[in-house]
């Protein structure tokens, strides 16, 4: 799993809320949460909270070195967990890229680059688990790469449309993948809700719902 913070920005010496995206290699199954600040209190409920959400097991934690992440209160919240700790090297800005691509794209399009202050965490958390992060994992596609030998006998990734898919699809798609699944899991619940709920039903009260909440925020 690949981590990162954003900061929506500083206005008047005063600090905006935080943002704590977290994304699957594998299938790129994506969590975002809010969090007022990255200081050891806030930032280790809203690891618990992000972890939470993720339907299978974590096996690793990757992040850059910021020291918001790389300290002995994380250290102990995912030993806790069994959940390696891993971190980029340093000065090599392409080991978190994933992550970062889908900062740009994700929370920078929806969230927007202006002052949001910390006390609009808790909205914004609401809205990101009842809304934002079932889109992102069910209703929005990703593409992944299809690794090719080229004729110079490395590998290469191609993008090819076929292999667009929702992150929920890409992990059905894996063999045995219940296996993976944590106990508690509500996987046929899922299926039922998105049976009932198309992509374009789901995505204009998903809007709706966003346009409400900055309306709020900035007002």
């Amino acid at each position: 799993m690949r981590v990162d913070s954003v900061h929506q920005g500083d206005s008047s010496k005063q600090k905006g809320v935080y943002y704590i995206n977290a994304i699957d290699e594998v299938t790129q199954w994506e969590v975002v949460v809010a969090t007022k600040r990255i200081s050891e209190s806030y930032l280790l409920n809203a690891l618990s909270n992000l972890l939470a959400q993720f339907p299978f097991m974590i096996i690793e934690f990757h992040s850059d070195n910021g020291s918001e992440y790389i300290n002995k209160q994380v250290a102990a919240l995912l030993n806790k967990l069994l959940i390696k700790l891993t971190k980029s090297r340093a000065r090599q800005c392409n080991d978190n890229a994933l992550v970062e691509s889908k900062n740009g794209a994700i929370i920078r399009k929806w969230m927007g680059y202006a002052h949001i202050p910390q006390q609009a965490a808790k909205p914004i958390n609401q809205f990101f688990k009842g809304y934002f992060n079932l889109y992102l994992n069910c209703y929005r596609p990703s593409i992944f790469p299809e690794i090719v030998i080229s004729q110079k006998n490395k590998e290469v990734k191609k993008y090819r449309y076929k292999n667009t898919m929702t992150p929920f699809r890409k992990l059905k798609s894996i063999p045995d993948f219940t296996k993976h699944l944590k106990p508690n899991f509500p996987l046929l619940d899922l299926e039922t809700f998105l049976s009932n709920h198309s992509v374009n039903d789901f995505t204009e009260r998903m809007v709706r719902v966003h346009s409400r909440l900055l309306a709020d925020i900035f007002s």
